[in-house]
């Protein structure tokens, strides 16, 4: 797989060496002096380059034929010999470490300056610490890594991954708008990224602990997935695990009475109560009942099958159906989509205020989970039902509601005429209006 950015690269390497870089295409000699000739093509063009240093600085010439390079070449090393000659004047001991120094760079084809140059701005670099120790470290922590490798290109490779793993829509969203941010602000090779980096820029988001604790997780799982690719040190940390989450006060979770519930329920019009009863007595995802299919909605079998393409973790999974979900659902119409409209949502909440009960965020399954796990004491079967983690289930939901509460929930029923309830809903306004208030 070739990503966009993937091409740009390959696209990048294909570009023709600078004069002056790998083997040269002839050399001219004089003396001791060397002067290299490289060969380079551009846009159907051949060019001859000389390369050499004066004073210090690299110098570069091009000639468009090899034999003008060449002729110019012989007078550079001329003039290159000659200004060598001071070195017999050097002392005999300066003279011996010159031209060990000279030897030892033969077999690199690099001139004694520029090694010099490029040691000297090693050693401000590393400060103290020792040139080879550095490089060593370098080797051993970048063996067998794909260096140069830039966030973005990462970012696309591991949403073409995912795509080709099956996970959700959802989930691809959410990596997606999180992380093409997150390489926007870092477009440099991913080895490059640092840990305080990381740590400024979710600081610069100004999030509320949870959220901000959720976009580290997803950068967690680019660099995780850059480690797997080679393109990160296979037996270290990566940078952004060493980035600490921020300690998130805990939320109450907010739930409904029974009483409240079926007030709710008992003023609802027939196209309003699929929402309300999957939601408070199957205990769906708002995300996930958007997506629901009434043929998934078995009450024969009484299951609805939540399928991978569906839910938030990618997994299939059962939900029972209880008997007076059954009752709500049965005298329906059950055909296409379960919310055809996600505007049904806001008419719900409208509702609720309408007849004077509040609607906390996600109640419907936060109130769900609490009575359920009331009902059948087993944190590990409310997981499988709710598509969560018995961790998440005991610590947030455990003791919330009674057993006798959970009776209660469980026992609400359609009231006699209940699908004759009309609501008037101002779209625009967002506006409901209760045609015949309920009575209990």
């Amino acid at each position: 797989m070739v990503t966009n950015a993937g091409a740009a690269t390959a696209k990048a390497r294909k570009q023709p060496k600078r004069p002056g870089t790998g083997k040269p295409h002839a050399t001219v000699k004089f003396g001791s002096a060397v002067v290299p000739i490289y060969r380079t093509t551009s846009g159907g063009r051949t060019r001859f380059t000389i390369s050499y240093h004066r004073d210090g600085k690299r110098m570069r010439q091009i000639f468009s034929k090899l034999d003008a390079a060449k002729k110019e070449a012989r007078l550079v090393a001329q003039r290159i010999q000659a200004g060598q000659q001071h070195v017999t004047d050097l002392k005999a001991h300066e003279r011996d470490a010159y031209v060990t120094a000279a030897r030892l760079l033969e077999d690199l084809d690099m001139p004694l300056v520029a090694a010099v140059q490029e040691y000297v701005r090693a050693r401000k670099v590393l400060g103290e610490t020792p040139l080879v120790a550095a490089a060593e470290e370098f080797t051993r922590r970048t063996r067998g890594i794909k260096l140069g490798v830039k966030v973005g290109e990462v970012v696309e490779e591991l949403l073409e991954a995912k795509k080709q793993d099956g996970v959700s829509e959802r989930y691809i969203l959410q990596l997606q708008s999180n992380l093409r941010r997150f390489a926007a602000a870092f477009d440099l090779p991913i080895t490059h990224v640092q840990r305080d980096q990381i740590d400024d820029w979710l600081r610069e988001r100004d999030l509320k602990p949870r959220s901000r604790n959720s976009l580290l997780a997803t950068v967690r799982v680019l660099f995780s997935f850059a480690r797997k690719r080679s393109y990160l040190p296979a037996n270290e940390k990566t940078e952004a695990e060493a980035v600490d989450k921020v300690k998130a006060p805990d939320v109450e979770t907010a739930i409904f009475t029974p009483e409240e519930f079926r007030k709710i329920l008992h003023a609802a019009p027939p196209h309003l109560i699929p929402i309300l009863a999957i939601g408070g007595f199957a205990g769906m995802r708002k995300a996930e009942m958007n997506r629901l299919d009434w043929n998934a909605v078995n009450l024969g079998r009484r299951i609805i099958e939540v399928r991978a393409g569906q839910a938030k973790t990618a997994s299939r999974r059962l939900i029972p159906i209880t008997d007076n979900l059954t009752a709500w659902l049965d005298p329906l119409p059950r055909t296409g989509a379960v919310v055809p409209d996600i505007d049904l949502h806001r008419q719900t909440t409208a509702l609720a205020r309408k007849i004077g009960v509040e609607w906390p965020n996600n109640v419907l399954r936060h109130s769900f989970i609490s009575y359920r796990i009331a009902k059948v004491k087993s944190a590990e079967q409310v997981a499988l039902e709710a598509g969560n983690s018995p961790a998440i289930i005991f610590k947030h939901y455990r003791e919330l509601a009674t057993e006798e509460q959970a009776d209660a929930w469980f026992g609400i029923l359609p009231k006699e005429g209940q699908l004759d309830n009309k609501v008037e809903w101002d779209r625009f306004k967002r506006k409901l209006t209760i045609h015949d208030e309920p009575s209990d």
